[in-house]
């Protein structure tokens, strides 16, 4: 059966409010279609900037406001916490305060709130532990060195990225076990397995665990699955391109008979393949939802007419996708900017100049992002904004919740919440110094696994252990004494118990002892810490959660609620509006926002297309996505910019311009003058109508990197301001910058 498309209604067919309220007035036709269609299976084809979040958010308000449906059936599902509370906050100014009852929240998040509930029954305490990149690559490190298994040959974070796969595709380790024979496969499983059997008894998962263990939870228990396929009738799912299979296969669990389920995406912008989304599911919505109803949004509200037509003319060169034009009613306004640089510090100072001219113009730094294929392209853009005084922020840097002096205080804070949380507590059991020391903590280890307990509970077992020195059991009482105050001062809430470890405890003292700027900025990190969690009851005062008010839980829940809530944060969560800043970011965490001016740098041959692709078609179809995705950030100004010669991880290369900016039609672009070669040759401001040294006039023949061969018709101006109108034939008629063109005189 073919999928079919849902028919145009009325205007006032559309949305028509029991109050008189014209919910639907101010979305366009198409996007009626999709706020309209409400049962069985919807699939909107959402391009980019073309209003989706507006679609949802008039979708779930129709169903509770027009159709009266209870805010507790309607489950809507974003990527980033930011999108949820954006998309709560728009649907709340529709519908008011029964928002709150609504599920709006990540994959992750709304496995956590099934989880707290449902985990025991799997054999995790309800208080489990999330633990993060960095808590799961020593948890893995950990299981190699048990095994006597090499690290040099089982990299940890190889072996960490082989197991995050393999529970993306819902792969648990027996059945990765059996997939393929061979000695270091083997090892590998048995690494997996000793992984995930530790996490079990430390009662943590890691975020994969949290999708997979959600999907496992479902399939053993048929009437949990029951109860929640029940509870929540109506599915909304951002962003569907990016889900990877257990994503995918809890959503159909949770769609179950009823199949209410409306999948929002766009295959161009499919581009976080190696985080395990899989593309197939969008493009196979179709299949596994035959009578879906299709409704496409192509009208871009977002980006000029110009930046539009460049995306679509690079993304048409993709295979095997659905044709889709964006269009704006926005104008053509101003040209795409190209700057051909010599090298990255010629490039960086051409970020540098733009700013400077567009802040003169009225835009303001935090108009402005600069975004890259790869991070370590931010190191020379970082200098020269610096040298130049160009405010700016990098994204994807050591986020605030991963660096080391939050972490050892989160770790305290994990450890009031799941004592069996082992690496926690080795983590914080000598911090500050108090004389436990590896030994000690060694022999704690090995009573533990002899008794089959958690650490914590062997170090309050510590007077059985007779091979600890007398000083050293002293300290073991001394620390226990700690946390016991630690949980007293928990039952006040978090930002107590955050006060509890820097005050009480006197970690924030003993980093303040240092006393170097390093340890200056440590101590205010902390006190942000304090900031954060006081911020955090604030904006929790009134809101529900599962097992009540936040006012009627005890300090332990709200505790372990803010842990969650830091644990799940991403590096666009943490973007700050409004920071005075050019924001610097890479391409894939630039998903999902918007600038009125936006840098692409780097646009070559081998880093953008990057030189993993070049073998692998679907992956430089992805990378392709990757650089419209890019070019649909802008609203207004697009700048892209490529340099000839590049110092990248330690070592020099000479490139070829990416074949993305030869996709980009020619009318479109306006080259940019240089910027070194401005200095290193003052010579031409004086010799007029100049090409490489050789004078060019009416009737010469040259060639041109992108347009081929053309004959001069016309030069004017002098020096750095020469142009010349050539006749490219095929490719028409171009005015260019005859000192900085890429041209060479036949």
């Amino acid at each position: 059966m073919m999928a079919v498309m849902v028919q145009l209604m009325e205007p006032d067919a559309l949305g028509a409010d029991p109050d008189g309220f014209p919910l639907f007035d101010d979305l366009n036709p198409r996007q009626r279609e999709a706020a309209a269609a409400t049962e069985g299976p919807v699939l909107v084809v959402a391009g980019a900037g073309s209003g989706k979040t507006r679609v949802l958010t008039y979708r779930v308000a129709h169903l509770i406001r027009n159709l009266g449906v209870s805010p507790w059936e309607v489950m809507a599902i974003t990527f980033t916490n930011k999108a949820a509370g954006e998309m709560k906050e728009r649907v709340g100014g529709l519908v008011g305060g029964v928002v709150r009852s609504m599920w709006v929240s990540t994959f992750h998040s709304a496995c956590v709130r099934i989880l707290r509930r449902e985990a025991p029954r799997l054999g995790y305490r309800s208080a489990f532990t999330i633990y993060d990149a960095q808590d799961s690559l020593r948890a893995v490190t950990t299981a190699i060195k048990d095994l006597d298994l090499d690290v040099k040959y089982y990299p940890p974070r190889r072996i960490r990225a082989a197991i995050s796969k393999a529970k993306n595709e819902l792969v648990d380790y027996e059945s990765f076990r059996r997939r393929d024979e061979g000695f270091r496969r083997r090892n590998v499983a048995e690494i997996y397995s000793l992984y995930q059997q530790r996490l079990l008894d430390a009662s943590a998962m890691d975020f994969d665990d949290l999708l997979m263990v959600t999907v496992s939870l479902f399939d053993a228990f048929p009437e949990v699955l029951e109860y929640y396929q029940d509870r929540l009738r109506y599915l909304h799912v951002d962003e569907f391109q990016d889900t990877n299979r257990a994503q995918y296969a809890l959503v159909r669990q949770l769609a179950g008979r009823r199949r209410n389920i409306c999948a929002v995406g766009d295959a161009d912008q499919a581009i976080y393949r190696f985080r395990g989304a899989d593309i197939r599911n969008i493009r196979d919505f179709r299949k596994d939802y035959p009578d879906a109803r299709i409704v496409v949004l192509d009208q871009n509200y977002r980006s000029t007419e110009t930046i539009l037509s460049a995306a679509n003319a690079v993304i048409a060169n993709n295979g095997g996708r659905d044709p889709k034009r964006l269009w704006s009613d926005l104008g053509r306004g101003r040209p795409i900017t190209r700057f051909n640089a010599e090298d990255e510090h010629d490039e960086a100072g051409f970020v540098a100049d733009a700013a400077a001219g567009l802040e003169l113009e009225g835009f303001a730094h935090s108009d402005m992002a600069v975004l890259y294929r790869v991070n370590a392209q931010s190191r020379v853009m970082e200098d020269v904004l610096t040298r130049y005084g160009v405010p700016h922020n990098v994204i994807g840097s050591v986020r605030f919740y991963e660096r080391r002096e939050i972490k050892d205080v989160l770790a305290y804070l994990r450890l009031l919440c799941n004592p069996d949380d082992d690496i926690s507590v080795k983590r914080v059991v000598n911090l500050p110094r108090r004389g436990i020391g590896s030994t000690t903590v060694g022999r704690v280890d090995r009573f533990a696994e002899a008794q089959r307990i958690s650490f914590l509970a062997a170090l309050n077992r510590s007077d059985e252990i007779h091979t600890l020195a007398a000083r050293s059991a002293g300290a073991v009482r001394g620390f226990l004494e700690v946390v016991g105050r630690l949980r007293e001062r928990a039952a006040e809430g978090p930002a107590a118990a955050v006060k509890g470890v820097l005050e009480d405890i006197g970690y924030l003292d003993w980093v303040e002892r240092e006393s170097t700027l390093e340890a200056l900025g440590r101590a205010e990190n902390l006190r942000e810490l304090v900031s954060g969690a006081e911020e955090f009851e604030q904006r929790s005062e009134g809101e529900y959660f599962d097992g009540g008010d936040w006012g009627e839980m005890d300090g332990l829940r709200r505790l372990e609620l803010f842990l969650e809530s830091v644990t799940l944060v991403s590096d666009i969560d943490e973007l700050k509006d409004g920071s005075g800043a050019v924001t610097m970011m890479t391409l894939h965490s630039a998903k999902g926002l918007e600038f009125p001016v936006v840098f692409m740098v780097g646009m070559e041959e081998g880093l953008f297309p990057h030189q993993l692709s070049m073998t692998d078609p679907e992956q430089l179809e992805e990378e392709r996505r990757l650089c419209y995705v890019g070019m649909t950030r802008a609203r207004q100004r697009l700048h892209i910019s490529w340099s000839r010669t590049r110092m990248l991880y330690g070592s020099p290369t000479s490139n070829l311009y990416s074949r993305f900016l030869k996709e980009i039609p020619v009318d479109l672009v306006e080259l940019n003058g240089g910027r070194k070669r401005t200095r290193r040759r003052e010579s031409a401001r004086s010799a007029p109508r100049t090409l490489s040294g050789e004078e060019v006039g009416v009737g010469d023949r040259v060639e041109h990197d992108t347009w081929g061969e053309g004959e001069v018709l016309s030069v004017t101006g002098d020096g750095d301001r020469a142009e010349a109108v050539i006749d490219f034939g095929a490719d028409g008629k171009r005015r260019v910058l005859l000192t900085w063109a890429p041209l060479e005189k036949l």
